[in-house]
């Protein structure tokens, strides 16, 4: 693939998928609106820690299988032909269903320790039995998602994701408005129903012949699966873990509405902002599994997707960091504003997070484990005591101050690791487009300290107007922009 047509395919992937996802996020920001409303920040602390702690057993039931199995698609996707993937999908639905079963019955079983470790007492032990068919709705779900993300398949996986929380949202409004704090648990349990079926509605129109899993190949491609899945795991796990114990801990030293907050900005930050990973992923991580024996090419790959990535970050940074209070009033509530602080300290870290998600996905393409596992436990862990130092001393505030340095430490570690390991390295243009992206953030974040408003905002503004123009340009110097967005627009 021509260098023009990698960077047009990023920009078509983002378009296309990042569309929809615009959507979906419009649909989360009415949800996070309605439970705002109506059960305000302690009752976003609740559900904060009833899907924190779901999250928690499917990401350990699962064994990472909705991950790793793309890597196998990807690699056993040949010329477009569904045949050379027929065995390798049948493994993988039978696996997570296996696994959702897992999931359900670990969080069934655990019921009344998990709402006693979570929150003290045993109060939510029903609320967790219910929740419990939710980790089987969760592993079907994600098996027929993976199946489309393997195959390339962006406009169904889109779709998909679409229709499934809209229709969760239309069903969800009903119960908050009438239900209020009761509605928690039946509307996360909908939402996920929701998912599952259209997730099941769109992958079978891919056309993929049944095929028998024998014992044997079930043992050893299984195998496969689960061993890079099991790494994958463990990350995920630490991950969950790590947000996990920051809201115990802010719930102990405080209050659950201050997990509320904490919620609120870390959406804002991972969901809203975060959604340009999401959505780039989606077809970054299978293309770069199918080329992870040529170093040159992921080399060229991850690169490009750099590139891309600070480019489309930067100028949705300083539009956040310039309309932020009425971001949060339109989103929440204006009970909400103490968390402008954190999310405008923490949004600079994006822009360090753009290039070590590029760089971080060399690891998982490679299925080098050991090294993956060093840098999970080592990563999660600083998070972990970054977060709770920074809430310790600077409260909210320090939240987002510990989300920026970990993500600058994060960029800079990562960098080492991948030029020891795999002789990756970025060329000097690329960081001089990185050092403007850079400079034009960290102007905007200052521009916020000037007191006089009409001054503030007229220079945010102009920032705003710079960013977007700088980012144009530098696209259009690798592509014809305005050919692949009429191309994309026609479609």
């Amino acid at each position: 693939m021509s260098t023009n047509k990698a960077y047009q395919q990023i920009l078509k992937t983002a378009s296309i998928f990042g569309g929809v996802q615009f959507f979906t996020i419009i649909i989360s920001i009415i949800r996070t609106k309605l439970i705002a409303v109506f059960i305000g920040p302690a009752g976003m602390g609740l559900i904060a820690l009833l899907n924190s702690t779901i999250n928690i057993l499917g990401g350990i039931s699962g064994l990472g299988i909705e991950t790793s199995a793309i890597k196998n698609i990807s690699e056993n996707y040949k010329d477009e032909d569904l045949k050379s993937v027929s065995k390798v999908v049948a493994l993988v639905k039978k696996m997570m269903l296996i696994t959702g079963i897992f999931g359900a019955l670990l969080t069934l079983i655990f019921s009344k320790w998990l709402s006693i470790f979570t929150f003290g007492n045993s109060d939510q032990m029903y609320s967790f039995i219910f929740l419990s068919v939710t980790l089987l709705f969760k592993q079907l779900t994600s098996g027929q998602l993976i199946i489309l993300q393997g195959l390339r398949k962006i406009k169904f996986l889109a779709k998909a994701n679409l229709y499934g929380n809209l229709f969760g949202l239309l069903f969800s409004i009903p119960l908050y408005v009438f239900f209020k704090i009761d509605a928690i648990v039946p509307s996360i349990i909908i939402s996920f129903l929701s998912a599952l079926i259209f997730s099941f509605y769109f992958s079978n129109k891919i056309k993929i012949e049944k095929e028998k899993v024998e014992k044997a190949y079930f043992a050893t491609e299984g195998k496969l699966i689960i061993k890079l899945g099991i790494m994958l795991t463990i990350s995920g796990v630490l991950a969950l873990l790590s947000t996990y114990l920051v809201q115990v801990f802010i719930s102990n030293v405080s209050n659950i509405e201050q997990v509320g907050f904490y919620n609120a900005g870390f959406t804002l930050l991972n969901t809203y902002v975060g959604i340009v990973f999401t959505v780039m992923s989606t077809d970054y991580f299978p293309r770069l599994a199918a080329i992870n024996n040529d170093s040159e090419k992921i080399k060229i790959s991850v690169t490009q997707q750099s590139f891309m990535s600070i480019l489309i970050i930067t100028p949705i940074i300083v539009l956040f960091l310039t309309f932020i209070p009425l971001i949060i009033k339109i989103v929440y509530t204006s009970k909400f504003t103490a968390i402008i602080p954190m999310v405008c300290f923490g949004i600079l870290g994006m822009l360090f997070r753009a290039v070590s998600w590029s760089m971080g996905y060399i690891l998982i393409a490679k299925g080098d484990s050991k090294m993956f596992i060093r840098t999970a436990v080592f990563f999660n862990f600083l998070s972990l005591i970054m977060n709770i130092c920074g809430y310790y001393f600077y409260g909210l505030e320090g939240l987002g101050i510990s989300f920026l340095i970990y993500y600058s430490l994060h960029f800079l570690l990562l960098k080492i690791i991948t030029k020891k390991r795999y002789g990756f390295y970025f060329e000097k243009d690329f960081y001089a487009i990185y050092f403007v992206c850079f400079l034009i953030c960290i102007i905007s974040f200052m521009c916020r300290y000037i007191e006089f408003e009409l001054l503030k905002y007229s220079l945010m503004g102009s920032m705003c107007l710079i960013s977007l123009v700088f980012v144009l340009y530098q696209i259009n110097k690798v592509m014809n922009l305005k050919n692949v967005l009429i191309s994309t627009f026609r479609k």
